[in-house]
């Protein structure tokens, strides 16, 4: 098959009906990536159809959990995941992209513009420098990153809404790191996580939405700097 069937056909999997102008970006998305990635290391995966099955259809799987006019932050994006293709499947919510290395967020910004995007602010900034000023700013916060749950929730869960949710993208077998992540999820105002399976189209792999419902204030003393997130994780 080719990266625009594996696209159109894995995407219904999580998307009645998806518009023939949001595959054009996403497409267009991932030829953008593809030629930066020859001179910024932004991913692993070099084949158009990896791109598809690895990248954009585990994304996709949040995209049922996003409403109209839900605001959405990224933490961590790199290379613009899970952000950029929500963005792109959900033009009626808004997005800020938050990554702490300059060039990724540059490339961003240069996506946005050649996609013509208005839902999306590509922003540079640590993610607990950017809290200081965005606490309970956002309806839902995602993330793709690999760090740890507790680093990750100490990090996100400030700048979400009393009512609204972290989802954090992890592998099938992160029971382990859900348990010792626990007494964080209490303490940051999510004390109840779900576990949402999904299998990500064409590719079979297992993976977890981590949700956690904000249900409570962070207290005011978190997030902590980063250095004392990563030494000392609740």
């Amino acid at each position: 098959m080719t990266a625009y069937e594996l696209l159109v056909s894995g995407l219904q999997q999580f998307i009645p009906e998806v518009s023939p102008q949001a595959v054009d970006k996403l497409l267009r998305f991932s030829d953008l990536l593809l030629e930066k990635n020859k001179v910024m290391n932004l991913t692993a995966v070099t084949d158009p159809c990896e791109v598809v099955t690895r990248h954009f259809l585990d994304c996709a799987s949040l995209a049922p959990y996003i409403k109209e006019g839900q605001t959405v932050l990224d933490v961590g994006t790199g290379a613009g995941f899970p952000g950029l293709p929500l963005a792109i499947l959900c033009p009626n919510a808004q997005f800020t992209l938050l990554d702490a290395q300059r060039k990724r967020i540059d490339f961003l910004s240069e996506v946005v513009d050649a996609l013509g995007l208005d839902n999306v602010m590509p922003v540079h900034a640590r993610a607990e420098e950017f809290a200081l000023l965005h606490r309970a700013s956002f309806d839902l916060a995602v993330s793709r990153a690999v760090a740890d749950l507790r680093v990750l929730c100490e990090l996100a869960l400030p700048m979400v809404k009393v009512g609204g949710a972290f989802y954090a993208m992890k592998a099938a077998d992160c029971m382990d790191e859900v348990g010792s992540a626990s007494h964080a999820f209490a303490v940051l105002g999510a004390p109840a996580s779900e576990l949402l399976h999904y299998t990500v189209p064409h590719n079979g792999v297992e993976r977890v939405l981590v949700r956690l419902k904000k249900t409570d204030a962070t207290p005011d003393k978190y997030p902590r700097r980063f250095k004392k997130i990563q030494t000392d994780p609740l």
